[in-house]
């Protein structure tokens, strides 16, 4: 198949990459892993043989993460709403409302929380050598060690410019100088030296975790037994949180799903995907949740009278409502001096919540903030369910003038450049186990 590459614009303008291949009756969208580079891949014979089995029963969409291949180059990792915008605008430009999605490797996380929040357009997700979570913590004994991350970095960093690696990625390709010479070109022309070690660094904090339980759509969850990389504890883990998701183990210790014995993985994604029935109108869906209110809004309006104090409620509810439409907020309700709002990414709630804030305390009105990121139902044109109980809580412990945020949303905006102050752990009335807080320094 030659190669034709078009290009999607990301909703900050960045362009990303995109083929599409085939005319199927299914959409499916290729997530790549480490680094990509979508004319490069078809070089390699058992890439292409790969994507032509993809494309026997699929219309497949493939594309380049901002910051590799032929995408744009911004000088830093992509944060997962940023992923997450990139996708949705490929999908648009290739004319697909609703896809299946396959995702490998570092792919998987942005997939997984993609699907989470966007049930509508997802039909059904893929997941391969992929994690929730790379590092090992007291909670989350799956990851690797801090040693063990360490050894890879140090790896990538010293072999850069040549087949780096292919022990951990690919096994049974070690001593094949065919493929040793192509992953080293891949590897050159896909990124940058900083710029693999700069991924290497974002891996350290992606943690997608509180995400999986709010996955509605079918999802199967492939993992080679000896994979050295990710280990498979990885995917037992993905399938064990994601509902109803099915588990499949392969033979193997290959990373890259196009090395080793890649018919078994394939003939298990063409037997679900095609056999798939599809979601269910799904009524729940991963959001953040915005709480705000106005401080002492009884002794103000007891201070400024009835009229005073309703012409500032109008100035609040039309500042507020501003901010929402710049950054795709949407406005579940308000009430008298508070709002409640959901966004399909926690920096974009962040962000809001900051403008809101600074817009007010100018006019003399002073406010707080709660922002959670969980699953909701959603109930007509309200929202429900313990995220929402959560946000609210947060809200309610937030300091005047204060963006305070759930330990949940600090793990999904890692890379985006907010600060944070930590806030100590709290019990937050009916929600299970401690909650880690943490006030908005800067955004």
């Amino acid at each position: 198949m030659e190669p034709s590459t078009r290009y999607a614009q990301s909703l900050d303008g960045t362009n990303i990459a995109f083929q599409v291949h085939g005319d199927g009756a299914l959409d499916l969208i290729f997530v790549p892993g480490f680094v990509s580079h979508i004319e490069l891949v078809w070089e390699e014979p058992a890439i292409a043989r790969f994507l032509h089995r993809l494309v026997s029963f699929s219309r497949l969409i493939v594309f380049d993460k901002r910051g590799q291949g032929l995408s744009d180059r911004l000088g830093r990792p992509p944060t997962l709403e940023e992923s997450m915008d990139d996708l949705g605008a490929v999908m648009d430009a290739a004319g697909s409302e609703r896809a299946a999605i396959f995702a490998i490797s570092e792919g998987g996380p942005m997939s997984a929380l993609f699907a989470a929040t966007h049930p509508d357009r997802v039909s059904s997700l893929v997941l391969y050598g992929t994690f929730a979570r790379v590092l090992r913590t007291p909670d989350f004994k799956q990851g690797v060690s801090e040693e063990q991350f360490e050894d890879w970095t140090k790896r990538v960093r010293e072999e850069w410019g040549g087949a780096v690696a292919v022990d951990l990625w690919a096994p049974s390709d070690v001593g094949n100088p065919e493929f040793e010479r192509w992953w080293g070109r891949l590897l050159r022309q896909g990124t940058s030296p900083s710029g693999a070690i700069e991924l290497m660094n974002l891996y350290r904090e992606i943690d997608v975790r509180a995400a999986l339980p709010a996955i509605a759509v079918p999802a199967l969850v492939l993992h080679r037994r000896d994979d050295r990389l990710v280990p498979a504890r990885q995917g037992e883990y993905l399938a064990e949180r994601i509902s109803g998701a099915r588990y499949v183990e392969l033979a193997g210790a290959d990373h890259l799903p196009t090395v080793g014995d890649q018919e078994a993985l394939l003939d298990e994604v063409e037997e679900f995907l095609v056999g798939s029935r599809g979601a269910h109108g799904a009524e729940r869906a991963l959001a953040t949740i915005l709480f705000t209110d106005i401080v002492g809004s009884t002794e103000t309006a007891a201070r400024l009278g009835d009229r005073r104090w309703r012409d500032l409620l109008e100035h609040h509810d039309a500042t507020v409502r501003r901010e929402l439409a710049v950054h795709r907020g949407r406005e579940v309700k308000t009430m008298g001096d508070s709002f409640l709002a959901t966004f399909d990414g926690p920096a974009r709630a962040i962000r809001c919540a900051t403008a809101i804030k600074g817009d007010l305390s100018r006019s003399g009105v002073e406010i707080r903030s709660g922002i959670h990121s969980g699953e909701v139902e959603t109930i007509g044109g309200d929202v429900g369910g313990m995220a929402v109980n959560i946000g609210a809580r947060v809200g309610a412990l937030a300091a005047p003038g204060e963006v305070l945020v759930s330990s949940t949303v600090r793990e999904l905006v890692v890379g985006s450049g907010i600060e944070f102050e930590e806030r100590g752990s709290h019990r937050l009335k009916g929600a299970p186990d401690e909650w880690r807080l943490f006030a908005v320094a800067s955004a």
